[in-house]
């Protein structure tokens, strides 16, 4: 990874600069962490990382420790300079305290201390200070080691030295509020993903997760990310289940008009474009001026290459009336793109989408001049991204005339809903929920039991597509997947973009999977998960997707109906038969369906809104989901089989 010119090495409290003051962040925490459930909780242990890594790029940090106390607290330790503690000619007071508990106070607002820095609030470790209920901040330093302590963002005393030390660093305890966010248990896979990212976007930094909260078998967990290639070896982890066109991952690391840039590209057989970019380590869901430079530079360069060195295949495109698109450079692309930019200007519905005008012209730049380069020096290779190429413009042709049938039978243009749809009265998106249910028996139940105002019922027919492994005309031509489409009233493609997806009239603001709580049912859930992610990735981000749980017990004593508990766990079901004294007349049944249910059960269980669980899909590290998707889809096998066996509910229960 190309070095960052380090900043000035005086770093000190003259470098701390105060843009504004703390005390709106406990009002408000949404506006600053983005909410106040996990997602957010988790954004505590990102904004500290934030910290570390920022001395990383400025070349003071090589490691840094991420901690999951029993009692959830975490603590973030880095090898680092230490944040600076000599007073603050202008507040009169350590410079650590100003860090601590003064809202965008920090190196970072010092162009003198970091050429850039992460953090997509840029709120730092204050706004983490607000939150928790406690705080110990300690730095080593100068041969000494600091201290100071807060409760919810207040100091209980001046900052004091506590012992001596030949380390310098920072570390960072924190405890959530549990009076603010709606939980405080933090999820290992969440953040283990994270620093996994971190890992690989910068190079040469080695970050260890460890989890002291013992798990069923009273073990702990810890895990060491540490990526020597950075993002050659990131898009190799992302596109590790797929089969590649070629070894080869097209690699750039170069500097245009100031900005740094990198970016990793491979190729495979597969039929989807997999793009992840990342801007001072925030991933940019929502894409912005440096995806656009990458896909124009992208498309000029191969579309001239080929012009220039497979005249005959194209002139045989051109009889069949097909020209090729940027769309077609794209198919079985998985790229990853990692830009730094001083001054970043996000904009969007998440404020992950890059504004800054002149980072498009670098990076089209960056990427013609090495695309180029590496197109005339591989020629094998640049033959079989052409073909790959060619292949996906004639299956656009036949994708493009699939999606036609689907937008002819949209409710929008009057083709009507499908015909198995049991529609609600609601014509209030805001209030109307759609059930996906698999199988006649089980949407039968659903639609007697179901409340007609506001739920709607589809069952799903034949077996659901795995999109993974299909070229997209075959998912359009998809009779569940089409029932799907129209049902939603979505609408598919655009001028620019063929796959562009348009739900601004989207029928339904709940998009609920409801299948059966055994394995066979975990399978279709994530087929359909995978469509969604695939297809419909927007109906995820905008949160309206949903995954029902239906129990697996019901448990009464004799055939008393009204006398049931229902079970959604084994634990659950042992509680249950201990309740009612475990006697002989006991009735334990097994739902080993949806249509085993009454629909009576089924309302009060799985569709009652004041009695249900609904788990909603969220999509926390685009990444980390395509590779889990690509995983579980693909033709590889062992690494499914270990997944579904570390993560199966139902695996001691269907046997």
């Amino acid at each position: 990874m190309e070095e960052t010119t380090a900043p000035s090495t005086n770093y000190g409290a003259n470098s701390i600069q105060v843009l504004e003051g703390l005390e709106a962040v406990r009002k408000r925490p949404a506006m600053y962490i983005g909410d106040i459930s996990e997602k957010g909780l988790h954004h505590l242990v990102y904004e500290t990382v934030d910290n570390s890594i920022d001395e990383a790029l400025a070349g003071y940090c090589t490691h840094i420790e991420v901690v999951i106390g029993e009692d959830n607290s975490i603590t973030v330790t880095d090898n680092g300079r230490g944040i600076p503690v000599d007073m603050h000619p202008k507040e009169h007071k350590s410079a650590l305290e100003v860090v601590m508990t003064v809202l965008h106070a920090g190196g970072k607002f010092d162009k003198g201390s970091y050429k850039v820095s992460g953090g997509l609030h840029g709120v730092g470790v204050s706004c983490v200070n607000a939150l928790s209920k406690h705080m110990t901040s300690q730095v080593f330093r100068n041969g000494k080691i600091y201290q100071q302590e807060y409760e919810k963002g207040k100091p209980l005393y001046p900052v004091k030295e506590v012992g001596t030390t030949d380390k310098t660093g920072t570390r960072q305890q924190f405890w959530p509020d549990d009076t603010i966010f709606t939980t405080t248990i933090y999820k290992y896979e969440t953040l283990a993903n994270r620093m996994r990212e971190l890992a690989f976007l910068n190079a040469g930094i080695t970050i260890t997760l460890t989890d002291l909260r013992p798990d069923e078998e009273g073990k702990t967990r810890n895990e060491v990310f540490f990526s020597k290639d950075g993002l050659r070896e990131f898009v190799r982890y992302i596109d590790g289940n797929r089969n590649h066109l070629f070894d080869d991952v097209i690699y750039i690391n170069t500097e245009k008009q100031g900005t740094p840039i990198e970016i990793a590209i491979m190729y495979n057989d597969g039929y989807s474009e997999n793009i992840h970019s990342y801007v001072n380590n925030i991933n940019t869901i929502e894409g912005g001026t440096h995806l656009m430079g990458f896909r124009a530079a992208l498309t000029r360069s191969l579309k001239k290459y080929a012009d220039d060195n497979c005249k005959r295949d194209l002139e045989k495109l051109e009889k069949n009336h097909i020209e090729i698109t940027g769309d077609d450079f794209r198919e079985g692309l998985t790229a990853v793109i990692s830009i730094k930019v001083a001054e970043p200007q996000f904009e969007g519905q998440t404020k992950t989408k890059l504004g800054n005008s002149e980072v498009s012209g670098a990076v089209q730049q960056a990427v013609g001049e090495a695309l180029t380069n590496y197109l005339e020096e591989h020629p094998a290779e640049a033959q079989k991204v052409v073909g790959k190429v060619i292949l996906a413009a004639t299956a656009r042709v036949a994708a493009r005339k699939a999606r036609e049938t689907v937008q002819r039978k949209s409710p929008l243009s009057g083709g009507g809903l499908p015909g198995k749809l049991a529609d609600c009265s609601s014509k209030d998106p805001a209030e109307s929920e759609l059930f996906l249910v698999e199988g006649d028996s089980a949407g039968g139940s659903a639609k007697q039991g179901r409340n007609r105002k506001f739920q709607a019922i589809l069952p799903l027919r034949g077996k659901i597509l795995n999109v993974e492994k299909v070229m997209k005309h075959r998912v359009y031509e998809s009779d569940a997947i089409r029932d799907i489409y129209t049902a939603l009233g979505v609408s598919v493609g655009t001028k620019d973009d063929a796959d562009a997806l348009d739900t601004s009239r989207l029928r339904y603001h709940k998009i609920i999977i409801m299948t059966d709580a055994d394995v066979d049912g975990s399978h279709i859930d994530t087929l359909i998960m995978t469509f969604f992610f695939r297809f419909m990735r927007e109906v995820i981000e905008q949160g309206y997707l949903y995954i029902a749980t239906p129990p697996l017990y019901a448990v009464s004593r004799g055939n008393n109906s009204k006398d049931i508990t229902y079970c959604w766990t084994e634990q659950q079901r042992q509680q249950a038969i201990d309740n009612l004294g475990g006697s002989k007349n006991l009735k334990v049944q097994r739902y080993k369906g949806l249509g085993e249910m009454n629909a009576e059960q089924l309302w009060e269980t799985t569709m009652n809104p004041e009695n249900r669980t609904l788990r909603q899909v969220t999509i926390e590290n685009a990444a980390a989901a395509d590779y889990v998707f690509s995983m579980l889809m693909g033709d590889d096998v062992p690494p499914r089989r270990e997944f579904i066996e570390k993560n199966a509910k139902y695996a001691n229960i269907d046997a």
